[in-house]
């Protein structure tokens, strides 16, 4: 019987989704499946362009029905819905992240667009939508990466009401190929956040020079440079203060998407992992009989189940956001931070069991070994984001708010909130639903209750040993803090999705005593930092606790890993 909790293409039905999403979702795995391994692994090894796999997008109109919101659709299936968007970035993931960087980069080009006024802009996009073209996002650069306060990037008035746009960006995917590339830059003639443009840029037209690619892969991640390349009022997409602003609620969109990436990696080299481990026989038994194997395996396990159920249960309050409920914006750096960064632990335990078969040329698990590190160090580093986590830490666990309970939301409707995020400031204002009844519903879990001892004791530690204004300097110090923290915030929304779905609470049971044993480890690298003071010290070494040990617990999981073995295996 397949695992329900993990995708496979053998048994996959998202029935869940309206008739075309479904029929899409379908189509994409039946074109991987038809492709092949051998295929699959030869153009990953080969860097070649995806041309093939874009013109299927193309001729099943998957971009653009998948990436058209309702304002600028041209049929009613076409919506920005962030539930079947992440269903589709599984998939990619699954099959390589070469597939679901194209799809990215594109999410990136249009979000630009679609927070734009400019209609003409607008109708352009949405026509090369439909035409199969991709996008681009052309904001960091060689020099400042994605410092956009020092773009150089310059616009210079023509004297008829455009510009001419000089200066080069790096590190753009789809830089090759895109029908629009939207372009952050500012003007010579004003001083400040009032001369950012956003302006949208062809790379088909002349003065668009493509430099190379700067990575060894399928994936064209391009520098370019523009040339007294024109731009006239059309092209234009935000002007001042709402340039910056397109650009940081861009990235929130996008961001969102490398959590379910992460998570289709995972999957697929999982069910190679197991299969191998448990068909490999060492002094007379299989690999899978080691104590040590088992335990690495089902820690894995119950990891990816872990990162799925936050990820999904986020889905939820990306779309029920509004002006006044913001709490996406602390979720989002979690699922690129923390979904991400368990993605690359569930590698390595896998890794840790299969050894020298993670490198053969004839396995998914030799890509996902080094693809799965991308994903971490995309939309902004782990530790840029785990500051940004940082700025809600006080307010989510000592400051409360009333909040309407987040249904889970599978309705196939537009998330136009992505678009109209607003001004890009005021995160220390943001509220939160009170966390510590996600953890009551399961008080009776043992290793739950446990680790709510850890997440009560954060609390004592905000209240009682927070750190001073000279250790608030200390990035180093403050980035330990915000794993602890980030693993309260992780463990929140995994319960609540649990709650939802009617989670096997000896997965669930056996999941929160990975979390036990990561806080006390992040609480020993708190209490070995060289700033931290005696009470933190102290605090840290009180905070450690031992998970509750349940072999029959352990067993009943040991039991689901174990069928993994043979339950999907690619067509050669």
């Amino acid at each position: 019987m397949a695992d329900s909790l993990l995708f496979n293409p053998r048994t996959y039905d998202p029935a869940q989704f309206d008739p075309e999403t479904r029929r899409l979702l379908r189509a994409t795995v039946d074109w991987f499946e038809e492709r092949g391994k051998r295929r699959l692994i030869e153009d990953y090894r080969s860097r070649a362009w995806l041309a093939d796999f874009l013109a299927f997008a193309a001729k099943e109109g998957l971009f653009a029905t998948f990436l058209t919101p309702a304002s600028a659709a041209g049929h009613e299936d076409q919506r920005w819905d962030t539930a079947r968007i992440a269903a589709l970035n599984e998939i990619f993931g699954f099959y390589g992240l070469d597939y679901w960087y194209a799809w990215q980069v594109t999410i990136l080009g249009l979000g630009p667009v679609w927070q734009s006024d400019n209609t003409a802009a607008r109708a352009r996009a949405a026509e090369l939508l439909a035409q199969g073209e991709v996008f681009a996002f052309g904001l960091s650069e060689k020099t400042h990466g994605a410092d956009i306060y020092s773009t150089d990037m310059l616009l210079t008035p023509d004297g008829s009401g455009g510009f001419r746009a000089t200066g080069s960006k790096y590190y753009i995917g789809n830089g090759n190929a895109a029908g629009l590339v939207s372009v952050f830059g500012r003007r010579t003639d004003i001083e400040g956040p009032d001369g950012y443009v956003f302006f949208a840029a062809d790379s088909r037209h002349p003065a668009y020079h493509l430099v190379k690619n700067v990575v060894d892969s399928s994936k064209y991640v391009s520098e370019f440079r523009l040339e007294d390349y024109p731009v006239g009022p059309d092209d234009v997409l935000h002007t001042g203060r709402a340039a910056f602003d397109a650009a940081l609620n861009t990235v929130n969109v996008g961001k969102f998407n490398l959590c379910t990436a992460s998570i289709g990696i995972c999957e697929h080299a999982m069910y190679e992992a197991v299969t191998h481990a448990h068909n490999r026989i060492l002094y007379g038994r299989p690999v899978t009989a080691f104590p040590h194997v088992r335990r690495e395996l089902a820690d894995a396990y119950v990891r990816l189940v872990g990162m799925k159920l936050f990820s999904d249960r986020a889905v939820d309050y990306f779309r029920s956001a509004s002006p006044d409920d913001r709490r996406y914006l602390l979720f989002n750096p979690m699922t690129k931070m923390k979904v991400t960064t368990e993605g690359e632990k569930v590698i390595d335990l896998m890794w840790d069991v299969i050894a020298a078969k993670g490198f053969e040329k004839d396995t998914y698990f030799a890509q996902a070994a080094v693809e799965i590190r991308g994903l971490p160090k995309l939309e902004g580093t782990v530790h840029v984001n785990l500051a940004l986590i940082l700025k809600f830490m006080r307010n989510h666990l000592l400051n409360p708010a009333e909040f309407a309970a987040v249904p889970t939301r599978l309705d196939a409707a537009d998330d136009t909130f992505l678009f109209e995020q607003g001004p890009a400031r005021g995160l220390g204002s943001v509220r939160f639903h009170d966390w510590r009844p996600a953890y009551d519903a399961y008080a009776g879990v043992p290793n739950v209750a446990r680790f709510r001892e850890q997440a009560d004791a954060l609390c004592e530690f905000v209240t009682t040993a927070a750190p001073d204004e000279e250790q608030s300097r200390d990035l180093d110090l403050l980035l330990a803090v915000g794993q602890l923290f980030a693993l309260v915030v992780h463990g929140q929304l995994i319960l609540e999705q649990a709650r939802l779905t009617d989670l096997d609470e000896d997965v669930l049971d056996e999941l929160f005593s990975v979390l036990v044993r990561d806080f006390s480890a992040y609480a020993v690298e708190l209490h070995g930092k060289d700033s931290a003071t005696a009470d933190q010290q102290r605090w840290a070494l009180g905070a450690v606790r031992r998970p509750v040990v349940d072999e029959a617990r352990s067993g009943r999981v040991w039991e689901r890993v174990e069928a993994l073995s043979g339950a999907y295996e690619m067509a050669p």
